[in-house]
């Protein structure tokens, strides 16, 4: 069942393409709205919209994809980057994760996913796909889950080096301040 108010009807097409500097607006209030909504955190939008436009113009620091229906952008995810040598190749981090509130349900997410997947599938030196998960988000975890990903062994840890003010968090967030997910759904690191 496709939710009214999204956009998406019976044969319209979710189009699923890598972001550009055009979509920098829509994806730093997309951010903005994710860490209000998953965390109860305000960031400054200065700082949100100068840190999507830096990855936008240099995809060493990562790539986001955006969801379209009918050209309006319906949800996105952002992919960064770590190197494995115990394995040998490059684990992809999901974050960023974010889907406007009337597409939710709608499949945006899963074809986000399976989009991203697909592509690591075809590069030889993507071993793997992770993403944070908030460890009070069950819903999250199934549908993670039923996408085929596993929980791990892992706890992460963090040591934040920016003096208080510049693009800081506030002392008393979260351990989990700078970890997105999708409201309802989900996580991803930031």
């Amino acid at each position: 069942m496709i939710p009214a108010g999204c956009g998406l009807t019976s044969g319209m097409e979710l189009k699923i393409r890598e972001a550009d500097l055009s979509d920098a607006q829509v994806i730093a209030a997309f951010n903005l709205r994710l860490a209000e909504e998953s965390e109860g955190l305000r960031l400054e939008a200065a700082t949100v919209q100068a840190g999507v436009a830096a990855e936008l113009k240099d995809s060493a620091k990562g790539i986001y994809y955006v969801a379209e229906i009918a050209g309006a952008v319906a949800g996105q995810l952002m992919i960064t980057y770590e190197w494995s040598d115990w394995r040998n190749g490059t684990i992809w981090w999901i974050q960023s994760v974010y889907v406007k509130p009337e597409c939710r349900r709608a499949g945006v997410f899963r074809a986000l996913f399976n989009h991203v997947r697909t592509l690591a599938q075809r590069r030889e030196d993507v071993c793997s796909l992770r993403l944070y998960v908030h460890a009070e988000n069950a819903r999250a975890r199934q549908s993670y889950e039923r996408l085929g990903m596993t929980r791990t062994r892992y706890e992460i840890f963090e040591l934040d080096l920016r003096p208080e003010g510049e693009g800081r968090l506030p002392p008393d967030a979260p351990a989990s301040e700078g970890l997105s997910r999708p409201p309802g759904l989900a996580s991803g690191g930031n």
